[in-house]
């Protein structure tokens, strides 16, 4: 873990006005060695109020070397496929977060079964784990892709809002899976009493970040911190909020204790809505003007249709939640990072 990311923990730590809720409670994280489930588990182990936790992983290296040797005197780490894992072997559980996913657009493609049958196989055997088993919370991580294809961003979109998503489409795969997999998450609350909840996360990037993070703002931070020019594969119309690590473990936890079990909850900062045209000018513009920005269309990079997802966050404030950084602030932390590593 290096200085920004010891940083964002550490702020945290100390501004996470709900660990008391927490004390003392076992933690069920899948996905931990990604982006999001690495960084919610050194978020809730630097509270220091006896929080331990459960890791199923795929490969026991790759995840210890993401912790420190104090913090993983605090993880039992099982190594198993999400697919398979035994979960009543795994003991007495209080609260499940649910971070694995494929997230490779070009491996939604390729392997466009394959990531219906991760997203949506993979929830339903946890969803009847914690039906079983009295979980006391369970909070499913969706994406802002459920809400399919918009272009009209002059209303912000809550969570209610339904825009078209093509079934014909292999690409689909993953916001399909996504969608339908909330239906079965709102069904087990309703008909089994699973409080189970949905945070329905923007694009969500900081410092932890892997270094084959392909995903435009990523991308966009290191090739400026590189001085390199942004060539953009798009028009570069697309746009969303989006959301920095730690404020969104945050608001991940807010879900988990306030929320309402069946419901979904947007999670992002409304104020850092963007294209990725006007990203990419503002990184030029920011950080550094040394550096062009072209567009090149290509056909062939296996994005996502183009949509302006305008999210307001309002019904997630509402429950007490507040983001911290705002986009200056994202950049710098990124690039801050990026230099560092």
């Amino acid at each position: 873990m290096n200085t920004i990311q010891e940083q964002d923990i550490e702020s945290f730590a100390s501004d996470f006005a709900l660990a008391n809720d927490l004390a003392g409670a076992t933690f069920l994280v899948t996905g931990a060695t990604g982006l999001i489930g690495s960084t919610l588990i050194h978020c809730l182990l630097a509270l220091e109020n006896g929080v331990k936790i459960v890791a199923p992983v795929r490969n026991t290296v790759k995840c210890k070397a993401l912790f420190s040797q104090k913090e993983l005197s605090a993880i039992s780490i099982v190594e198993c496929s999400i697919e398979s894992v035994d979960y009543s072997s795994l003991g007495n559980l209080d609260y499940i977060i649910h971070c694995a996913a494929p997230t490779s657009s070009k491996f939604f493609v390729e392997h466009a079964i394959e990531t219906f049958e991760i997203i949506y196989n993979g929830t339903e055997r946890l969803l009847k784990f914690a039906k079983d088993n009295s979980i006391k919370g369970f909070v499913y991580l969706s994406s802002l892709e459920v809400y399919g294809t918009m272009t009209d961003d002059t209303l912000p979109v809550i969570e209610s809002c339904q825009f078209y998503l093509d079934p014909l489409s292999v690409r689909s795969s993953y916001p399909m899976a996504k969608r339908a997999t909330e239906h079965l998450c709102h069904l087990y609350a309703k008909q089994h009493g699973v409080p189970v909840k949905i945070a329905r996360l923007t694009q969500t990037t900081g410092a932890g970040i892997a270094k084959d993070d392909n995903r435009v703002i990523a991308q966009f931070t290191r090739l400026a911190t590189q001085g390199r020019d942004i060539i953009l594969h798009t028009t570069g119309e697309a746009a969303r909020p989006y959301c920095y690590t730690t404020d969104a473990i945050a608001g991940i936890l807010y879900i988990l204790l306030r929320g309402v079990a069946g419901e979904a909850y947007n999670v992002s900062n409304d104020e850092t809505y963007i294209s990725a045209k006007e990203m990419a000018e503002y990184l030029r513009d920011n950080f550094n003007p040394n550096i062009s920005v072209r567009i090149e269309l290509n056909d062939n990079m296996c994005y996502a249709p183009a949509t302006r997802l305008k999210l307001s966050s309002s019904k997630l404030v509402d429950l007490g939640w507040k983001p911290r950084y705002g986009l200056k602030e994202i950049f710098q932390r990124l690039i801050s990072y990026l230099d560092e590593e």
